[in-house]
């Protein structure tokens, strides 16, 4: 690939990609220090005409209807049963809420916890991939364009004569700092 070619793709991906870039660079950052965002929390008891089962599709269609109900939308992410012991609960993620049914102490009786995401926990939780289709998609696209951005960043440094021990140089440090941070980790 010529020079040209390899600068205006650098260029054109590293501007179109920033936006999401920084998103993702952000909310990992913070994220890494405790800082997730918040929830404003529903709970709502659920009356049953029998026991509640670790059944993930009838979990995730009683919570739906109870949802519907409420004229509360659906998460964005999937659904699964989370067990511990004899105990589980249905969670149900999204970029926008997370929902919770759970049995209680009254076994004709279920909780489900309604928590709508603050708006920064929004972006945390798409950065946690719970989010829709369309937004992985968007995130797979963002990884093939950073790696594009960082290969032809070191190729073109790789073409200046200059450039070249350096880029080398610096590469492998990166790579033995990489591995020694994995190993100390």
């Amino acid at each position: 690939m010529n020079r040209m070619t390899l600068i205006n793709v650098h260029m054109l991906l590293a501007a179109f990609m920033f936006p999401v870039a920084l998103m993702f660079l952000i909310t990992g950052g913070l994220y890494t220090w405790g800082i997730k965002g918040g929830y404003e929390t529903l709970t709502v008891p659920v009356s049953l005409a029998q026991p509640l089962t670790s059944d993930a599709q009838a979990l995730r269609a009683l919570a739906a209807a109870e949802l519907e109900r409420l004229g509360i939308e659906e998460p964005t992410g999937g659904a699964g049963v989370k067990a511990g012991g004899t105990s589980f609960k249905l969670e149900w993620t999204g970029a926008n809420r997370d929902v919770v049914l759970e049995p209680t102490n009254d076994p004709l009786v279920a909780q489900l916890s309604v928590k709508d995401t603050s708006w920064y926990r929004q972006f945390v939780q798409l950065h946690k991939a719970k989010g829709g289709q369309v937004f992985k998609v968007y995130a797979a696209a963002l990884a093939v364009a950073l790696f594009t951005i960082l290969a032809s960043g070191f190729l073109l440094a790789l073409q200046v004569p200059r450039l070249r021990r350096v880029a080398i140089t610096t590469a492998l440090s990166g790579l033995v700092l990489f591995a020694l941070v994995v190993l100390a980790s």
